[in-house]
């Protein structure tokens, strides 16, 4: 069983929608989920699965900005964090998914290394965006031990 912390930036509760179902799938681990998340509330090993929106000009939801401040200013060691990305915007924004951008540089930069290749869900594209992240983690949830 995994500890697996699922961190969400949602500004019209899409993005913890489809987090809500990723977790449904995920009843045999560990999960936490992290609508306000604090970076002094979120163990700094084990899996973190980020599911966030883009909001604005390629900016991170609101609910999420002051977790991504805190980890530029406390500069934790992530070396023990893998972590997964689904992405969830919209197409017709030249901006499309790069909110959660600047969380995986943050990322990378503090040592966490990425367990599987992020998804970029395209609401333009998908009447369902939960399906689209479901079937993503289908594929590589058996990698979790």
């Amino acid at each position: 069983m995994a500890k697996i912390e699922v961190i969400v930036g949602t500004t019209m509760g899409g993005a913890e929608y489809v987090s809500d179902e990723l977790i449904a799938l995920l009843e045999e681990h560990e999960v936490t989920q992290h609508l306000e998340p604090n970076l002094d509330e979120i163990p700094q090993n084990g899996i973190w699965l980020l599911v966030s929106s883009t909001h604005g000009a390629g900016e991170l939801p609101d609910n999420i900005q002051p977790f991504a401040q805190q980890l530029v200013d406390q500069k934790p060691d992530l070396s023990q964090v893998k972590f997964a990305i689904c992405a969830i915007g919209d197409s017709s924004y030249d901006t499309f998914c790069q909110g959660p951008e600047t969380l995986i540089q943050s990322f990378q930069q503090l040592g966490a290394a990425s367990f599987v290749d992020k998804i970029q869900i395209d609401v333009l594209d998908e009447n369902l965006p939960e399906d689209t992240a479901i079937a993503w983690l289908e594929d590589w949830k058996d990698q979790i031990n």
